[in-house]
């Protein structure tokens, strides 16, 4: 029997941290990333992201030798692949990551290999890989494993969620699915539920359309309340003492890589049937831009008033509260907008050291400079701050309310 090795395709947000928990489970675990850079970085023990506690774990594998990383595959009975999806023109994914991934393990492939997708994909993605590598390896057809496992993790808790969250796993048929239930079963805590490949493909579509959905009631109540002079913090709070009301609290839009990205999957494959999908999804667009505008009206008020353009504070470029994770930030659209139409600008974001398209400043250098501070993202940092009264402040996150 041989020894159980994994070979992880991606070092990313999700590929770095679950080679991580599978080197420490025992397994002989290898990390493959075509960015070189990156490579060499986590090699040192350094990381791309401040995740609470993800460097302290990085070096004991290494240290100990149970993870090692290349830009060359290693061969393993177990490959990973945990690459990018991106969304294309009109809104369209990207797979041609994943069938990229797909093609670098072909050679490599042996009788009883498993190979796991986690990247998250089009519904039939998997079915298609399975098509994919039987087109060139036809003698490997029904004697290698194929299955599909999606993330669902936060960041800020990525290493708890993967060993404690449940886990769908959906295969090409049942021996994948309990192969890959096995291979999970080493570091993962969480109950394993077991599905075919188009369910759980589905099901990490539909749990980010469901939250995209919750979070676009919210944004839409909160633009109706303004246009009605309503605190719509209160008006929530209120709303909620009912026994079956559970409304979140909005935001100046959606982030993070997917639930401001995975509903388009089902839109652009299901484009007659998924129409309230894509209304949420323009719904939580839209109150980005509609956060501009808000921003714009009170700025060029306060021009006329003051016969001179106003310093304005944007505070927090981050998708959430307390990360570094700016990906998809409709934060980062506010400031790209305001930066855009010339104005005079002063970002503060306390996660990051710096960013390359944007110059960082100190909150106490904002608050002595600042003519309009704007709540951007409601981080720890910013909570408790007291504002001089010559400042003008816009709340878009509810830092104020809680």
């Amino acid at each position: 029997m041989n020894k159980l090795k994994a070979t992880y395709i991606g070092l990313g947000y999700i590929g770095l941290p679950t080679a991580i928990l599978t080197a420490k489970s025992g397994i002989e675990t290898f990390g493959f990333d075509i960015d070189k850079i990156k490579v060499d970085k986590i090699s040192r023990g350094d990381l791309l992201t401040k995740e609470p506690g993800l460097k302290d774990e990085l070096k004991f594998v290494l240290n100990k030798g149970l993870l090692k990383v290349s830009s060359k595959i290693e061969t393993a009975s177990t490959y990973v692949v945990v690459v990018p999806t991106p969304l294309i023109g009109n809104n369209l994914p990207d797979v041609s990551i994943v069938k990229m991934a797909i093609k670098s393990i072909i050679p490599l492939l042996k009788e009883k290999d498993l190979i796991i997708i986690e990247s998250t994909c089009p519904v039939l993605t998997t079915d298609k890989m399975k098509d994919f590598i039987f087109s060139n390896r036809p003698e490997l057809k029904d004697l290698i494993y194929l299955a599909y496992c999606p993330e669902r993790v936060l960041p800020g808790n990525i290493l708890n969620e993967l060993i404690n969250n449940d886990r769908i796993i959906g295969g090409i048929n049942n021996e994948s699915s309990l192969k890959a239930k096995s291979f999970y079963e080493n570091f993962v805590n969480g109950e394993i539920h077991i599905t075919n490949a188009r369910t759980a493909e589905m099901c990490k579509l539909t749990e980010n359309s469901a939250r995209d959905a919750q979070i676009a009631f919210a944004n839409e109540l909160s633009m109706i309340c303004d246009e009605a002079k309503i605190d719509v913090w209160e008006l929530i709070n209120l709303a909620n003492k009912h026994p079956r009301v559970n409304i979140l609290n909005p935001g100046i839009g959606v982030g993070g890589h997917c639930i401001a990205v995975d509903p388009w999957f089902l839109v652009s494959e299901f484009p007659e049937e998924a129409k309230l999908i894509k209304y949420v999804r323009e719904t939580n667009n839209y109150k980005t831009r509609w956060c501009v505008n808000k921003i714009i009206s009170i700025a060029d008020k306060y021009s006329k008033e003051k016969k001179s353009k106003p310093k304005i504070a944007c505070m927090g470029l981050s998708y959430k509260p307390n990360v570094d994770d700016i990906r998809e930030s409709p934060a980062i659209v506010i400031v790209n907008s305001l930066k855009n139409l010339g104005y005079d600008l002063l970002i503060v974001e306390p996660n990051l050291e710096d960013i390359n398209t944007y110059n960082l400043n100190k909150i106490d250098t904002v608050l002595i400079n600042a003519d309009i501070l704007v709540w951007l993202v409601a981080h720890d940092e910013f909570k408790n701050i007291e504002l001089s009264n010559n400042i003008i402040e816009i709340d878009l996150c509810g830092i104020r309310k809680n």
